[in-house]
């Protein structure tokens, strides 16, 4: 019996159905050539030999009288039946059918009677462009058992290097046997006693802990300001001095989930990041800022202040088989109130650096264990009445939303041979907290997952392709500046000129033209190339100055007057489809 450390409990004590506390993945899997039969049968066969290097997936909670403290892991056999299900998609699904089916996975608890995990394969995909058949796998994992760099130690030990699956090792296993059963007397023993040295254990860190508290608090001033925020005699009139500023994301959650998920070329982030003396993680951030502008910016609830984000840091090591590390949290400023691109990656850049000196003398603050007893109780009633009451709608926060990285994985995988060709992470939301951006490398893309609450961000989509239209907006500055040829150039205005005028497109074509969105659309084509054409043209000499955004209104404002007079639309429509 291994009690659970304070910290890996709380993630059981916060958890309600409005905030399950499983971190997940979907893997879009490709099954070989001729491939015959139920993958799901494979998998669990897969799995099965896999159990001996697995031992998370072979423990359950086991809970102490009357809950008076933390639980605590016994042996326990899976049902693999159980773990392992399959879930039918309508046939041809693709991105849109596995993003909704993984929005309604993600919501539900996992069961706590079991080992806490479970995978769901999704049948139905189209095949790939090779024409294989292909799966998806959604697997969820409890925080309380593994973070998200454990999670990656999971994977790590059930995928493989090559098609063919590699041999287990078999190890003996130590269990007798039989129902676990410990006395009450025992336990309570045992509990008590853990808890006299957790006590012991604080106590002695106290002196060290205010002296590292001192040295942080000196160097928050200059933090603040790279937040935007005022200090001295702004503050004292009453200005929110180091909160985040008040967004939809802020909000009390609800039950429902939103998922999306975006695959961007990892080579090209990296020569970015290169090129502006910037790390990954800076460019991810600024990338997830300028999608966040653009997302509020359309709906006009961008607000003056920068968002936040908090990014966890010093989670568990993936060596580590429990939680025995301090894990803290960075809130990093996305400079969502500049508009040049530029300049916001130079503002997350000197915004993460000086969070990253703050958290190296904090580092070690948070304690991995303390005392429980009496904590199950006390916890579980205050989350349910921080839910009940709408805390989070009420007070201010010092973040916006959650971004996060798990370590990345170079070389392409296979999972009970088929090969893996992207892995979208999905993650936790809380009160206050309605988004969380993970964000993963594999093999040569960076995947992002997207979980959002449904009511705070149903339009979780939308973002995920402003992070594509990041992207090719920073290219396109970046190749202005630094004098590539005209002819590349206007290539790349010409894409990102497309994608922003995509979604606005499709809308005005349908409300316009009816059912013959269709045919229409190459009318849509011929009538507004001029308009992008003049967009390219005029992006060039200015995108340096980030007007990228004001030429592409333009042009959709002169699309949709073209697209109001629906009757020469119409002939125009059938003259290019007779074309």
């Amino acid at each position: 019996m291994q009690q659970l450390t304070g910290a890996d409990a709380l993630f059981l004590f916060l958890e309600t159905p409005e905030m399950p506390m499983h971190v997940g993945a979907l893997h879009v899997l490709e099954l070989p050539a001729r491939y015959r039969g139920r993958f799901v049968v494979e998998l669990r066969r897969h799995v099965r030999r896999c159990l001996p290097l697995l031992p998370v997936l072979c423990r359950r909670l086991w809970w102490m009288p009357l809950n008076l403290a933390n639980p605590a892991w016994v042996d326990a056999d899976p049902d693999l039946d159980a773990h392992i299900v399959e879930v039918g998609l309508a046939p041809g699904s693709d991105r849109e059918e596995l993003e909704a089916a993984v929005s309604r996975l993600h919501s539900v608890l996992l069961d706590r009677s079991r080992p806490l995990w479970k995978m769901h394969v999704l049948e139905g995909l189209a095949a790939s462009e090779t024409g294989r058949r292909r799966v998806a796998l959604y697997t969820q994992l409890h925080q309380a058992a593994v973070d998200g760099p454990a999670a990656v130690a999971v994977a790590r030990s059930l995928f493989d290097l090559a098609p063919r699956p590699r041999v287990a090792a078999r190890k003996s296993s130590r269990r007798t046997g039989g129902a676990f059963q410990l006395g009450v007397s025992e336990m309570l023993r045992g509990a008590l006693a853990s808890e006299a040295q957790q006590v012991s254990q604080l106590v002695r860190a106290l002196p060290s802990t205010v002296g590292m508290v001192g040295g942080a608090l000196a160097r928050i001033p200059g933090i603040v300001s790279l937040l935007g925020r005022k200090t001295g005699a702004a503050a004292q009139r009453g200005s929110a001095v180091g909160f985040a500023p008040r967004t939809p994301l802020n909000v009390t959650v609800g039950r429902g989930r939103a998922f999306a998920c975006v695959s961007v070329p990892l080579p090209a982030l990296q020569a970015l990041a290169q090129s502006q003396a910037a790390t990954l993680d800076d460019l991810v951030l600024m990338l997830v800022g300028t999608a966040l502008r653009r997302f509020y910016g359309k709906r006009r609830r961008l607000p003056r202040a920068s968002m936040v984000a908090a990014v966890p840091t010093g989670q568990r090591t993936i060596a580590a088989a429990r939680a025995d590390g301090a894990a803290s949290m960075r809130l990093v400023s996305l400079g969502t109130h500049i508009a040049d691109p530029l300049r916001r990656l130079a503002h997350v850049k000197a915004a993460n650096a000086a969070l990253k000196s703050t958290e190296q003398g904090l580092k070690g603050l948070l304690p991995a264990d303390f005392p429980s007893l009496g904590v199950p109780w006390l916890m579980e009633a205050a989350a349910a009445l921080y839910g009940r009451a709408k805390v989070a709608d009420r007070i201010p926060q010092v973040a916006n939303l959650v971004i996060s990285s798990l370590p990345a994985t170079a070389t392409p995988l296979y999972l009970a041979g088929a090969r893996m060709t992207a892995n979208y992470p999905a993650s936790i939301v809380v009160h206050g907290l309605g988004l969380n951006v993970t964000v993963q490398s594999y093999d040569q893309s960076l995947d992002f997952g997207l979980t959002a609450d449904a009511k705070a961000m149903p339009e979780v989509r939308e973002l995920a392709d402003a992070l594509l239209i990041a992207v090719d907006e920073l290219l396109l500055t970046l190749s202005s500046l630094t004098g590539e040829d005209e002819g590349t150039q206007w290539a790349s205005a010409l894409e990102l000129a497309r994608r922003q005028l995509g979604a606005s497109l499709t809308e005005a074509a349908s409300a316009a033209l009816g059912n013959v969105v269709g045919i229409a659309g190459i009318a849509v084509g011929k009538a507004v190339s001029p308009a992008l054409t003049r967009a390219a043209r005029q992006a060039i000499p200015r995108v340096a100055r980030a007007m990228v955004d004001e030429v592409i209104v333009q042009a959709v404002s002169q699309a949709k007057r073209d697209l109001g007079k629906a009757k020469p639309a119409k002939r125009a429509a059938r003259r290019a489809a007779r074309r």
